[in-house]
């Protein structure tokens, strides 16, 4: 059963599932995509149960992150990119309140929530229980050179998504596994040949061993 829970700070509600986040030993933040809902995400954590983790799923306004396309100029963009990386940090923060250190939450996302995960992750480089990007890629348009500092110190990170997904180009899934790679994270790539938007159970099996992992560290 979820609950509703504020984030300090910003508009955004969270829904919150799985451990009491007072009794909880880590826990993984649910990013949604465009068009959809933090219910909806939320139900990943059956697919990704752990008995220590808490879920939490924030709600962006309008059910999107950002307005236009990640692959168009960050100035398009803005300022609902740089409000939506402040709900990310918000619940980061507020985790760690709470006795959770980055080093035990996992960042996950599917589509535009996929590619906020992945941004939140690049800029604000450290080390993070793991990174879930599911069908997504790193902001901006094609030619940018992504110059984040910090090191993810070894992050485990998945990146899954088909090889030939409309909305997010094999090119861009490719550049942000080189740029989280050079940034210190331990990068899974998997292109998915023929698959539609979505995720499969091979992208779940994965995503449950790092789960796992985090527990185990």
């Amino acid at each position: 059963m979820a609950t509703e829970y504020a984030i300090r700070n910003t508009p955004s509600p969270v829904l919150i599932a799985g451990k009491p986040l007072d009794e909880a030993r880590a826990a993984m933040i649910l990013l949604h995509g465009r068009g959809a809902t933090a219910q909806s995400i939320l139900s990943l954590a059956d697919h990704l149960h752990h008995p220590d983790f808490v879920y939490l799923a924030p709600q962006a306004p309008g059910n999107q992150w950002y307005p236009n396309r990640f692959m168009t100029p960050l100035a398009g963009n803005e300022p609902h990119l740089s409000g939506a990386l402040a709900v990310v940090d918000g619940l980061v923060e507020q985790l760690g309140q709470a006795r959770i250190p980055p080093e035990k939450v996992v960042l996950a996302g599917f589509s535009q929530g996929a590619c906020l995960a992945l941004e939140y992750a690049g800029r604000k480089a450290r080390r993070y229980g793991g990174v879930l990007g599911f069908s997504g890629g790193l902001i901006g348009p094609p030619g940018t050179v992504w110059e984040f500092s910090g090191s993810l110190d070894g992050t485990p990170v998945f990146l899954g998504c088909s090889d030939v997904d409309f909305h997010i180009p094999a090119f861009r899934v490719e550049e942000t596994a080189d740029v989280l790679g050079r940034l210190g994270g331990d990068v899974t790539m998997r292109l998915y040949p023929g698959m539609e938007h979505t995720i499969v159970e091979d992208e779940l099996d994965f995503a449950r061993g790092m789960v796992a992992g985090v527990i185990q560290s």
